[in-house]
């Protein structure tokens, strides 16, 4: 089972993202300042450890996947839900790429089966 999937908008938006700054990724932020926000980073940009679980890899139609991770902690919170980044009209986080484009990401989330949750087992796929 895929944790992360990734709107048509979204995509688009990514793909846009990485012809200008090159391969991204994504952290799925736990709160504070900018609320709880995927955040897009040039890939490496953004320190990942033993912290940090991958949720996922999103095809937007690039020659490599988009990475997406999220903090151990959160996601022993999230561990129930589906994730599908998204995109919509308005500023968002100053730290995201998609933050000078007048739009921002957002996610959206739903509950996952106990099929899906099954298939998943305990750790992120």
């Amino acid at each position: 089972m895929q944790r992360v999937a990734v709107t048509g908008e979204a995509a688009e938006l990514i793909r846009r993202l990485t012809a200008t700054h090159g391969p991204v990724m994504f952290h799925q932020s736990g709160g504070c300042c900018d609320g709880s926000s995927p955040m897009c980073y040039p890939d490496g940009e953004f320190r990942l450890g033993d912290a940090d679980v991958h949720l996922g890899d999103l095809d937007v139609g690039l020659d490599r996947p988009v990475p997406v991770w999220m903090s151990k902690a959160q996601f022993a919170y999230w561990q129930h839900t589906h994730l599908t980044i998204d995109v919509v009209t308005g500023r968002g986080a100053g730290f995201s790429l998609e933050a000078p484009e007048g739009v921002r990401f957002l996610i959206r989330s739903r509950l996952i089966t106990d099929a899906e949750y099954a298939a998943a087992g305990d750790a992120p796929g």
